[in-house]
């Protein structure tokens, strides 16, 4: 940080320093500001170490593959031994990049069946994800594979079950469960400083075409260079479209949606701060606005999911909202509202927020104290302020308190690591599949309650559909 930013700022800054993901801090009613909002860094600093090299393979080399190996590869330790897609023109780009000695191929099992292979990144489309993670635990490869971990509610168990018995270790690709920030959150949340939950509010909204999954197109697509006839293995055949191979996410018989893409996301943050298993009861509703370009998915989505009271929270509905052409812009942002305050998390960090009631219930304003005969609202306000003194009628405050991850700071590379230090150490990953489903299981019931039109009961304990 500059001397000539410290100098300008008003507001106080303290530094958090920490070596363990708890991120440890002080109470609130400790600290002395003049300024109504505090803004504090989280700092952090993950120690990474090689002590074993690990050999992974990248399955699906598009837009996510090629993030997720980017930022794998800046983990100690870890090779590149191998590339799966089945555009040619993908596999060409990932020999210019990673040298013309990679192997290559258009089969995934061609690379599970090599030995010097440890772990593999499934990036593919959503329809792909269940059944190339199974069989690579089934060859002993530990996987990364991209959120949602499944394309439809009946592949969770099973998939579940193959993890259970290949002793691998799995991480799905929700980043969110491994930051910082949300850690903090949690750590807040758990401590009681917004009050009991009771309501959640979770946004992702877009306006651009790219930012609505219309991406650039190879001008070469062609079933010549699209092994087309594999992509649909298990489906009808049909014919060649590349807007359904590129634009995969645009069409439920390959994607997920608003829903599984990005309704996970958001999911998988409350479920991380909460220690929720998940919703019983979810309803959604949603359009096709703007985007009319041939999808089957809607660009603007709402779904409200109802969490009954556990061990862990009390009873909360969740909203949750993505819109395509919105007009406020590119935002997200979660916000927990308790009995006592709210944290709102962005994408830099968390605000907590206060509101607390007085011990007074109140009297006057928009009250009906004004309809009644003067002499008895006289009576009324003495009985009143003989049974509450002036503290009791006044609102307690607590200044807000803004959190920020440092500069630099990635997430993204936080669950990488978490992935590759439970394979080196034989300990389970942050987003294993069965907090993975539960996060997604809610996510693809709200897909089904929009096309079905109807409302969908979920067991989030035994992560199965109710009667």
């Amino acid at each position: 940080m500059s001397k000539d930013y410290a100098s300008t700022r008003r507001k106080f800054l303290k530094q958090l320093t920490t070596t363990s993901a708890m991120l440890a801090a002080g109470p609130f009613a400790s600290i002395a500001n003049e300024e109504k909002l505090e803004e504090r860094i989280i700092r952090y600093q993950r120690p990474i170490s090689a002590n074993d090299t690990i050999r992974v393979a990248l399955i699906g080399t598009g837009i996510m593959g090629h993030n997720d190996l980017q930022t794998a590869l800046k983990v100690p330790g870890v090779e590149l031994a191998g590339a799966c897609d089945l555009y040619t023109g993908r596999l060409e780009r990932m020999k210019e990049l990673h040298g013309n000695d990679l192997y290559t191929t258009q089969d995934y099992r061609e690379l599970l069946n090599k030995k010097d292979i440890d772990a593999v990144i499934i990036a593919t489309s959503d329809h792909w994800h269940a059944r190339i993670a199974t069989d690579a635990l089934r060859k002993q490869k530990h996987v990364y594979c991209e959120k949602p971990m499944v394309h439809k509610l009946w592949e969770g168990l099973p998939l579940i079950g193959a993890h259970r018995l290949s002793k691998k270790v799995m991480q799905v690709g929700s980043q969110r469960v491994s930051s910082i920030a949300y850690i903090k959150a949690k750590e807040l949340y758990q401590a009681g400083e917004i009050g009991a939950l009771n309501c959640v509010e979770a946004t992702y909204d877009r306006q651009s075409a790219i930012g609505a999954w219309e991406y650039t197109i190879p001008t070469d697509a062609s079933p010549k260079t699209v092994d087309w006839r594999r992509y649909l293995t298990g489906m009808p055949q049909m014919p060649f479209d590349p807007k359904k191979f590129f634009w995969w996410r645009n069409y439920k018989a390959f994607g997920t949606g608003m829903a599984g893409d990005l309704f996970v996301h958001l999911i998988s943050g409350i479920h991380m701060i909460t220690d929720s298993y998940g919703p019983t009861r979810i309803v959604s509703s949603g359009q096709l606005s703007y985007w009319k370009d041939g999808r089957d998915v809607p660009d603007v989505m709402t779904a409200i999911m109802d969490y009954p009271a556990t061990k862990t929270h009390p009873a909360f509905q969740v909203m949750l909202r993505v819109n395509f052409i919105s007009g406020g812009g590119d935002k997200s942002n979660i916000r927990l509202y308790g009995t006592e305050g709210m944290i709102e998390l962005d994408g830099n960090g968390f605000t907590i927020t206060h509101s607390m009631l007085p011990k007074a219930p109140g009297i006057g304003g928009y009250d009906s104290l004004n309809t009644f005969p003067t002499a008895m609202q006289e009576e009324l306000k003495k009985q009143y302020n003989d049974r509450w003194t002036s503290d009791d009628q006044k609102r307690p405050e607590k200044a807000p308190v803004k959190y920020k991850v440092h500069d630099g700071y990635s997430e993204h590379l936080d669950h990488f690591t978490n992935f590759f230090d439970a394979i080196r150490n034989g300990t389970q990953a942050n987003e294993g599949p069965e907090f993975a489903f539960r996060a997604a299981a809610p996510c693809l019931a709200a897909n089904d309650s929009y096309f079905q039109k109807r409302i969908i009961y979920w067991d989030p304990v035994n992560m199965r559909l109710k009667a």
